[in-house]
């Protein structure tokens, strides 16, 4: 019988044994030799990676004037595995807080990781952190880092310039260049330009002993990365405006939109009541944020893109247009009017009859306008009320309304303009007609606009036909200078040839004696404009109004709106006045208009 020799096998064996062997010896000596985690290891010290956070890109109106800065803050940070024990009041003393708030946030700490860091208490101020830097060695596993918090130049444009506050877990699960205790954009600039102005992050790895001081950087440095930061932005608003307009808007509510029309650029977004933006910064954010949520006048609520009103008689110019491009109304047509005696839609007050479009704009004549949508919605070239309407509906959609703008504007909200289904549904197919949805023709029934959308209108009127959408970012600041944002030219779809006679009417809504806004006409300054005076089934009636000056190449386009306050000659237009008085020669000279808005209240008025 033969014997199977195993010598090949051994060998094998052996060489197993040896290679294994091999392997152990060669990562030991790595360990060991090479790497500094052995002696890491063997000093009781450890890594801590620290993220260099990069300074938040800074904000400049159109005229160079800072409005938002940086100004440094520190986070205290706690990895809850590397704590021992120490004199916890002693710590709550320091940086200002209770025993139980302290209970509460390690709890939290630990609930999210033992052995990362995570975010313990935010923003203390330079005053707090001096102290405790110098005892944070008693403190393992609490460690501070370097921050920053925005401050505002002045109380002016909170709505517009928004505030940071901390990441949700919403956003980072969003974007996964956010961790736990970042900070980003919640409303305004600072959430529409969030990508520009948050930099990018840098990190830094530092040695730290068992007392929680810091050693040095590790491997001197060569892990570590540079923070970029972010990019400083110049936004369109113009600053001096903007505040003026805040103060002729205090004890009011309401919001005033300004717009260059050769641009499409809003000199000012005036929303009141309004905030310092200061108060939505550092520890107490989240105390004030609270207070104003509760205000009954509710403050944070950004009424010039938010805020919907049917426009009134500011309407009108629209229909007209509509008309005119429809070929169902020219300039010389004349309807008469018997004041407020006439039906169906009566008219304000008495004034001369049969009139003429240029006066019927002058006089705000609601029958004219009521037989002039008649004539759109019973256009013979159209085979039906709804698909007349339907074609209405788009010379609306087609000047901005209900619609959004889609800009750099978070939040605004579309407004509307019912399709005709609207009106299927409600009363039936076929079984509505001009005369049921009359309302529409003067700016009333189911009409909703926000001031952002009536301020864009004065602007397609002002260009004669077309407008630029309303955006907020004017310059970005790169490393090549700065960067001249634009947007393309929008078309309201209506002749250039239909404006001439209303821009004139408009012209006389403030320059004729029997305008409906006579009396805030400046001298040397053609103002175009027109007066609504919007029905309010909750109260007073809304004062109106819209315009743009000069009128040859036109600067400035805008609309104001004061809600429960009145006629649209009251209130609105001696605002608006001001505000192009103020913006194109830079003083005020009708002191008697301007002392009387400003020493106003009309919080009460319902």
């Amino acid at each position: 019988m033969k014997v199977k020799s195993y010598t090949s096998r051994q060998y094998v064996i052996k060489g197993l044994i040896i290679i294994i062997g091999l392997s152990f010896i060669v990562r030991l000596f790595i360990l060991q030799v090479p790497k500094n985690s052995y002696k890491l290891s063997a000093e009781n010290n450890v890594l801590r990676y620290m993220t260099d956070y990069p300074p938040r890109g800074l904000i400049y109106d159109r005229n160079g004037n800072l409005l938002v800065y940086n100004e440094p803050a520190y986070d205290l940070m706690v990895i809850p595995g590397q704590l021992s024990t120490f004199d916890t009041l002693e710590l709550c003393n320091i940086i200002k807080i209770s025993l139980s708030d302290f209970r509460n946030r390690l709890q939290k700490a630990k609930k999210y990781s033992r052995f990362k860091p995570s975010l313990f208490l935010e923003q203390i101020s330079r005053q707090d952190y001096a102290y405790l830097a110098e005892k944070l060695f008693k403190y393992e596993g609490f460690f501070v880092q370097a921050r920053t918090l925005r401050k505002y130049t002045g109380s002016i444009a909170a709505h517009t310039l928004g505030y940071v506050g901390e990441v949700t877990q919403k956003e980072i699960d969003r974007d996964d260049y956010y961790q736990l205790g970042d900070y980003i954009g919640k409303s305004g600039i600072e959430k529409s330009y969030e990508s520009l102005l948050r930099g990018q992050k840098g990190v830094s790895v530092k040695v730290v002993d068992v007392h929680n001081r810091e050693k040095g950087k590790f491997m001197d440095g060569s892990l570590d990365t540079v923070s970029v930061p972010g990019s400083n932005i110049q936004i369109t608003i113009d600053s001096e405006l903007q505040q003026y307009g805040e103060m002729l808007m205090e004890n009011k509510i309401g919001s005033i939109v300004a717009i260059e029309p050769s641009s499409g650029e809003i000199l000012a977004l005036v929303t009141s009541p309004s905030y310092d933006p200061n108060l939505l910064v550092g520890r107490i954010r989240s105390i004030n944020y609270a207070a104003l949520a509760s205000d009954s006048l509710n403050p944070l609520m950004n009424r010039a893109i938010m805020g919907t009103y049917s426009p009134g008689s500011t309407f009108k110019i629209l229909n007209a247009l509509i008309a005119l491009q429809e070929n169902v109304l020219t300039p010389e047509t004349r309807y008469d009017c018997q004041g407020p005696e006439t039906r169906p839609i009566r008219c304000s007050h008495h004034h001369v009859t049969p009139l003429e479009l240029h006066d019927a704009i002058m006089h705000s004549c609601n029958p004219f306008f009521w037989k002039t949508f008649r004539s759109i919605i019973t256009n013979p070239n159209y085979s039906t009320t709804k698909e007349a309407y339907t074609q209405w509906r788009k010379y609306a959609i087609k000047a901005g309304f209900g619609t959004k703008f889609n800009t750099d504007i978070p939040f605004e909200l579309s407004g509307n303009i019912s399709p005709a289904e609207y009106y299927d549904n409600v009363y039936g197919e076929n079984h509505w007609t001009a005369l049921t949805i009359r309302s529409l023709s003067i700016g009333q029934g189911e009409i909703l606009v926000t001031p952002l959308q009536m301020a864009n209108f004065a602007c397609i009127v002002a260009n004669w036909g077309y407008y630029f959408p309303p955006h907020l970012l004017r310059n970005i600041y790169g490393t090549e200078g700065p960067n001249r944002v634009q947007f393309r030219q929008k078309t309201a779809n209506i002749d250039m040839q239909y404006f001439s006679p209303i821009v004139a009417a408009m012209n006389d809504v403030v320059d004729a004696p029997y305008g409906t806004a006579h009396w805030v006409n400046i001298p040397d300054i053609k103002i175009c404009g027109k007066t609504g005076t919007v029905e309010n089934p909750h109260g007073k009636d809304h004062s109106t109004f819209i315009a743009f000056a000069p009128r040859e190449n036109p600067k400035i386009a805008l609309a104001v709106i004061v809600e429960n306050s009145g006629f649209g000659s009251t209130w609105a237009a001696p605002i608006a006045s001001l505000m192009i008085e103020k913006y194109l020669t830079g003083e005020i000279k009708r002191v008697w208009i301007e002392d009387r808005l400003l020493n106003s209240n009309l919080l009460n008025r319902k």
